[in-house]
């Protein structure tokens, strides 16, 4: 009998960082173009948390206005991108991430995401060097 081989997809989150750096063509944005490219060929699968999702929000209200901010979101929303809601679970790693890591309380929902989806993250925040031992990162060039 022969045996069927899983398609496993690589898995990779996006940071709100790398996101940010893509929107503004900024450096290593070339690296989240490529991660998309390869998302529309069905060979990885992206993801970005949903909180995430709000911090590029309201950074992009910040720049210009909410008005620009749902342009953005909307544009988001067109690219192969799974959009990953936050489960009770999923909130209390998170929280403990934040307890034990000085990040940011949203860069903890990544890792938290990272860990529950067997993902890397994509990002050039430094801020998650000290969580490389929990998770792979994709560091932006």
């Amino acid at each position: 009998m022969e045996r069927k081989r899983l398609n496993v997809k690589k898995k990779t989150l996006l940071d709100s960082f790398a996101v940010l750096a893509w929107l503004q063509n900024e450096k290593g944005s070339q690296h989240v173009e490529d991660l998309l490219y390869r998302a529309q060929g069905g060979n990885e699968q992206v993801i970005l948390n949903i909180i995430n999702l709000g911090e590029i929000f309201y950074r992009c209200a910040r720049v210009q206005d909410i008005s620009f901010a749902r342009g953005i979101l909307e544009e988001i929303r067109l690219l192969p991108i799974r959009i990953y809601s936050c489960p009770d679970d999923l909130v209390l790693t998170a929280a403990e991430i934040k307890a034990s890591y000085p990040m940011a309380y949203a860069d903890a929902f990544i890792v938290a995401t990272a860990l529950k989806e067997n993902a890397s993250i994509m990002t050039g925040d430094a801020e998650f060097k000290q969580v490389e031992h929990l998770v792979k990162i994709d560091w932006l060039g």
